[in-house]
């Protein structure tokens, strides 16, 4: 797998935390705080433990804290896939 895309993360997202009647995934989403998006910490965890199972990438916790929109948590799994190529 060459790139995590947006259409890989929100499939994520849905699959593991739902999706709030309030928000719609296929918006404008790229700068949206996951808090905006209904997904707290537990979800953004239970989501990159799912995307180290599919794509196998491993986030650290400690990275994790510094992701605040989806744009970052996309920048961050793509740089880990680079790694690995």
């Amino acid at each position: 797998m060459s790139e995590f895309t947006i259409d890989d993360l929100k499939r994520i997202m849905r699959d593991c935390a739902g999706e709030e009647e309030s928000v719609d995934l296929d918006g404008e989403i790229l700068d949206a705080r996951f808090e905006e998006l209904g997904y707290d910490s537990l979800a953004l965890i239970e989501t990159t433990s799912r995307i180290a199972r599919e794509f196998g990438v491993r986030l650290p916790e400690e990275e994790l804290g510094e992701v605040g929109t989806v744009r970052d948590l996309l920048v961050l799994v793509n740089e880990r896939l680079s790694v690995r190529s």
